[in-house]
């Protein structure tokens, strides 16, 4: 029997599940979410769950001065040419919408958190005291047993701005957390992904896991449908409009190889990122777009493996920040301020030696000391602990270096240097210090939160402690290029009809910046909207039109 739907999303992150909602709630009657994956949620679910969003109303509420202009004139002055300024406008116009449509259709109810400051707070427009960053507040899984175990990621009973990411302590009371289990909440991105999930079932969505799309149905040059690939084989599923929400390619390496700008030597994200979404849109003629860029991050790995199959692996973005911390390359220099934001550090790791044509940053190591492990603890052990058996440490600098294959005597000169200026204050090399989002993760620990010295302190006690660090990404962000209502473009900027996309498979409305923590959701959920919305929207106008 022919399958046939209305809308078809392949992808259940949250720029799928949100298509396919818009979708639902714009009219669509038969709507499916098809996943390649055993595990719903993608990344999103692996996620903290915050979104950026500048001029939103929680923060208006908290009294937060912001607005459209400034979020506008912030991106603007990051943008390096990349962002078009239609699409820049399309992401702060759509962020509140966004908002406002999760309230109206979800249970999900965003929520401030208090202090975040934007990524390049310095810049024009840019919020050094917060307020562009938001998060879900506790989401209940009661009644939705049955797909608890079917979502990607661990369950996390705590919000970001509990945790020293976001200001917190890390530490949730045993009370606290017994009445949370107790009620079936859950926070974070999996608490995104609950709420989406449970609003799309509400409305009749259909969600079919192990289900990989594998090429789009044609005719007369527009979509008609797509190939399902499945454990019993290739079926043709027809719909009215295909909406692409399958996630980047940083898994594949021949496509990492052809268009990323540098260097990808570990991914993070959903294992199932392998570019199903961009092959599917270049097969047909469409545009390209930001090919080059990816959500960058420096990562630490260590053993084991995740419940999607991905191995596990941290940012450090808080290490990194900590005073009596430092990174250096395989010749025991600082290249970089350890303390900047995750993305902007990609530009450092893809730094290209003229002479050696090699990239020189690539690994690096983080190097700390105890006095960071008794102040602040790290990589989820709290202040005094015990570190991980997978964190390599030595009651000196040398047998670090040794450790590693360091030189150690530039090692030591590195250190030197660096404990000398930390002592009064200052980053004469790389500036660690001088802004707020440099500040931020060791603010709550410091005499005077505006000080330098909230990023900076000397290493100087036994034991030493260092990790190889690698440069990885949370997701790639170049794909197919769309229109501000995310329908696909063709390679000579007209649409195709019935061909949509959403979050990392499409070309990012962002460019090569990433403006603040949840930044990649807010495209995820904007353009999830906007294209589940367009999807139905174009079928109605066809059938008065036809």
């Amino acid at each position: 029997m022919r399958q046939a739907y209305d809308v078809v999303v392949l992808g259940s992150g949250a720029a799928g599940l949100t298509a396919a909602l818009a979708a639902a709630t714009q009219g669509a009657r038969r709507v499916a979410v098809f996943e390649k994956a055993e595990l719903l949620g993608g990344t999103t679910a692996l996620s903290g769950g915050t979104i950026w969003i500048p001029a939103n109303q929680p923060a208006r509420e908290a009294g937060v001065q912001d607005s459209r202009e400034q979020g506008l004139e912030y991106l603007a002055s990051l943008s390096n040419g990349m962002i078009l300024p239609e699409l820049a406008e399309a992401l702060v116009d759509g962020g509140p919408r966004f908002i406002d449509f999760l309230n109206a259709n979800t249970e999900i109810r965003l929520q401030l958190v208090r202090g975040y400051p934007d990524y390049h707070p310095e810049h024009p427009g840019g919020l050094p005291g917060g307020g562009r960053s938001i998060e879900p507040a506790l989401v209940s899984f009661a009644g939705l047993e049955e797909w608890t175990d079917r979502i990607a990621g661990d369950v996390r009973r705590s919000l970001i701005a509990e945790t020293p990411l976001g200001g917190g302590t890390g530490v949730v009371p045993p009370d606290v957390l017994a009445v949370r289990e107790e009620a079936k909440q859950e926070g974070l991105g999996r608490a995104l992904i609950g709420g989406l999930l449970r609003a799309c079932l509400k409305h009749g969505v259909h969600i079919a896991t192990r289900s990989r799309g594998v090429r789009l149905l044609l005719d007369a040059g527009a979509v008609t449908g797509v190939e399902i690939e499945t454990p019993n084989g290739v079926e043709p599923i027809h719909a009215d409009a295909v909406i692409l929400a399958t996630g980047g390619f940083e898994y594949d390496p021949d496509l990492v190889r052809d268009f990323l700008r540098g260097p990808l030597t570990k991914s993070v994200g959903a294992p199932t990122d392998t570019g199903d979404g961009l092959r599917m849109a270049m097969r047909i003629g469409a545009q390209l777009g930001n090919m080059r860029e990816a959500w960058w991050s420096p990562i630490i790995s260590f053993p084991g493996v995740r419940r999607d199959g991905g191995g596990n692996a941290l940012l450090s973005a808080r290490e990194r920040a900590l005073p009596a911390s430092i990174m250096v390359n395989r010749y025991g220099r600082r290249f970089c301020n350890e303390a900047a934001n995750y993305n902007a550090l990609g530009g450092a790791f893809h730094r290209l030696d003229e002479s050696r044509l090699d990239y020189v940053n690539v690994p690096a190591y983080m190097i700390f000391d105890q006095s960071m492990v008794d102040r602040f603890g790290a990589f989820g052990v709290g202040p005094g602990g015990e570190m991980p058996d997978w964190v390599t440490r030595a009651q000196t600098l040398d047998g670090l270096a040794k450790t590693f294959g360091l030189p150690a005597a530039e090692l030591r000169a590195t250190v030197d240097r660096f404990n000398e200026n930390a002592r009064n204050g200052v980053d004469p090399d790389f500036a660690r210090g001088e802004s707020a989002y440099d500040r931020w993760p060791g603010a709550g620990h410091a005499a005077d939160p505006d000080s330098p010295q909230s990023a900076l302190g000397p290493l100087e006690t036994a034991p030493y402690y260092g990790a190889e660090v690698a440069i990885s990404a949370l997701g790639t962000k170049g794909g197919p290029r769309t229109d501000p209502a995310g329908r696909v473009l063709d390679v000579d900027g007209a649409v195709i009809p019935g061909l949509y996309a959403a979050g990392n498979v499409m070309a990012s409305p962002a460019g090569m910046v990433y403006g603040g923590a949840g930044a990649t959701l807010a495209v995820a959920g904007v353009w999830g909207l906007y294209a589940g919305r367009a999807a139905v929207q174009d079928r109605a106008r066809t059938a008065r039109t036809g």
